[in-house]
């Protein structure tokens, strides 16, 4: 089954207002940069959009939130984007803030079919407010739920025709759990290759997981932030 799409204009069809999206990547690395630029030009608003960060002011997620198109942000950590800061101070933002751990296994337990699941990263903050609490082995842990998406969007390195994805380095931090979590997934990839190139023994992300793939036009792969040894 071929599931290449012609761009990120092509393969964001369908995304409606109001839906609930997912978007790998961890801070700045592995984002699917040109799916968000096309979200941005395409206009679609109230977005729940589900990622471990909310980009920074004129990249990433930044972008959607410049032009009002997040409703609520669900994440962990959001410490660079003045403008995140701004409209959730002032309450234009719904935000929903998750220990970084329970939102990668929120999301790999909605791929995986499990409805919920204890765990006691919150437990005593207001992270546990309104969740049930339960005792193992005399430690409490509060339930969480799974989290799905109408659409999850993820960025690989290397994929091939049939959706099977290599993610590289860092961005498999949240990209591989949330293309399992997305009713319809779609990957933006730097290189597309002919089926049987990939070693089925490093495929990350099997194509039964992924409806649409494209091959990105261009990557800016920003760094957050830049630290450099000073020359001696």
């Amino acid at each position: 089954m071929n599931k290449i799409v012609a761009n990120a204009e092509a393969a964001i069809q369908g995304i409606q207002d109001d839906m609930t999206i997912m978007l790998g990547g961890f801070g700045l690395c592995g984002i699917p940069e040109n799916c968000i630029n096309a979200l941005v030009a395409a206009g679609v608003k109230n977005l729940t959009c589900i990622s471990n960060n909310a980009g920074v002011d004129d990249f990433g997620l930044g972008l959607l939130l410049q032009k009002k198109q997040i409703r609520k942000m669900i994440s962990s950590y959001v410490g660079e984007n003045d403008e995140f800061e701004r409209q959730m101070l002032s309450g234009e933002l719904e935000v929903d803030l998750i220990p970084q751990g329970s939102l990668a296994s929120r999301c790999q337990a909605g791929g995986a079919g499990v409805p919920a699941f204890y765990t006691p990263a919150g437990y005593g903050t207001e992270v546990a407010h309104g969740k049930e609490v339960r005792y193992f082995d005399g430690k409490p842990h509060i339930l969480e739920s799974a989290l799905t998406a109408d659409f999850a969007i993820v960025k690989g390195w290397k994929g091939d025709r049939y959706g099977n994805i290599i993610y590289k380095g860092t961005a498999r931090n949240f990209n591989p759990v949330m293309a399992m979590a997305g009713k319809i997934t779609i990957a933006e990839v730097e290189e597309i290759v002919e089926p049987g190139e990939l070693d089925p023994n490093f495929v990350h992300t099997p194509g039964i997981f992924v409806q649409r793939i494209f091959q990105g036009a261009a990557f800016e792969k920003r760094i957050e932030q830049r630290t450099v040894t000073p020359k001696s």
